[in-house]
């Protein structure tokens, strides 16, 4: 079993388009409970099923298999709740760090957000400049219930 530890932020500045190269990502969901999902996803040209499970605000379990691109494409299309998550992902190297933005599109479009996993929830690490606020607790920002709720539909 893999543990996930991920803190999450938004982002103030597009410097790190200039760090990265993207990678388009559509992902949805066949199952969303409280504290569990199941989650397709395509991530450029490779597909995977994804099940997750909250632990704590910052860890979940997390199963993630490679599965044939036809097989996720055919279950985002056919099977997953809508809207589907549509968004490009810079990595970007900071500090030790690799920081993963989101750049979404569609129903969310407007939001950035930025993700690290650390390997302990006490874990130290370096803010780069282009991040802002920490959303990590706050369950808007969760793909999950952006596919739920989306982006467009909140109250700024």
């Amino acid at each position: 079993m893999a543990l996930e530890i991920e803190h999450k932020f938004l982002v103030n500045s597009t410097i790190y388009r200039t760090m990265s190269e993207p990678v388009l990502y559509r992902q949805g969901y066949l199952a969303v409970l409280p504290d569990k999902i199941i989650r397709v996803r395509t991530a450029g040209n490779k597909g995977f099923i994804t099940v997750k499970a909250k632990v704590t605000n910052l860890t979940r379990k997390e199963y993630e298999y490679e599965i044939p691109l036809p097989d996720a494409e055919k279950m985002l299309n056919e099977m997953c709740i809508s809207p589907i998550i549509e968004k490009e992902r810079f990595r970007v190297l900071h500090e030790g760090f690799t920081w993963e933005v989101d750049e979404f599109h569609g129903d969310n479009a407007g939001l950035i957000v930025a993700e690290i996993e650390v390997k302990s929830e006490d874990e130290v690490f370096v803010r780069p400049s282009w991040v802002s606020r920490e959303v990590t607790g706050d369950p808007r920002y969760l793909n999950s219930n952006l596919s739920k709720q989306p982006f467009n539909t909140w109250n700024k």
